[in-house]
């Protein structure tokens, strides 16, 4: 799912950039002065490591290849932090290993973060109305790979028709990993509710 140097054009990377680096200004300014925000770095580099190992495996499908992303699981468990985390990974991942590029940084957070904060309002939204925390925690991971494919697709079909076909098999290649992560999240969710509640950000204010 991540997109390499020298694909997308010069107008798709700026853009990427512009919108990565005021969402993460918006998140961390307004999570700097939240009193239990040094409790939470355990829990946010416990997160980030699972998104760094987690993008590395890779398994090719055809004209393409795929891999967790993990996108709904840290959207839910973080909230918004979850956006300037997979930040964080993404870069570790393009120097240490090259895996994604290095210019493409911000428009990756880009299609990794935003799928995830919508993954935490919506099980943020449905958990206080009453639905099943599993359920919601399926329909997030799976929601997360989904719309994370869907505008990995558009990027590529707005850099040139050439990539079309690629786009195409890009969404269908990561519907098994759809249904994956919605398992893996709608376990990780029903375990933390379990044991450990206050771990998941569900009272606080967006």
């Amino acid at each position: 799912m991540h997109i390499s140097d020298g694909v997308l054009s010069f107008q798709v990377i700026a853009t990427g950039w512009i919108i990565a680096l005021i969402l993460n200004a918006i998140i961390l300014w307004r999570c700097k002065s939240r009193h239990d925000m040094a409790e939470e770095i355990p829990k946010i580099s416990i997160m980030t490591g699972a998104f760094f190992v987690a993008s590395l495996v890779h398994v090719s499908i055809g004209p393409t290849s795929v891999h967790l992303l993990l996108t709904g699981l840290l959207g839910v468990v973080l909230g918004i932090m979850a956006f300037p985390a997979m930040l964080v990974g993404l870069t570790l991942q393009a120097f240490l290993f090259q895996h994604g590029g290095i210019t493409t940084i911000g428009i990756n957070n880009v299609m990794m973060g935003i799928p995830a904060l919508l993954a935490y309002l919506i099980f943020r939204y449905g958990y206080r109305k009453g639905i099943n925390a599993s359920v919601l925690g399926i329909i997030c991971g799976a929601l997360g790979v989904i719309l994370s494919g869907i505008f990995l697709a558009l990027m590529l079909i707005t850099t040139g028709e050439e990539f079309t076909e690629i786009a195409y098999a890009i969404v269908v290649a990561h519907i098994p990993v759809m249904i994956i992560e919605g398992i893996i999240t709608g376990s990780v969710v029903t375990f933390i509710l379990k044991v450990r509640p206050e771990l998941l950000p569900l009272d606080r204010e967006v």
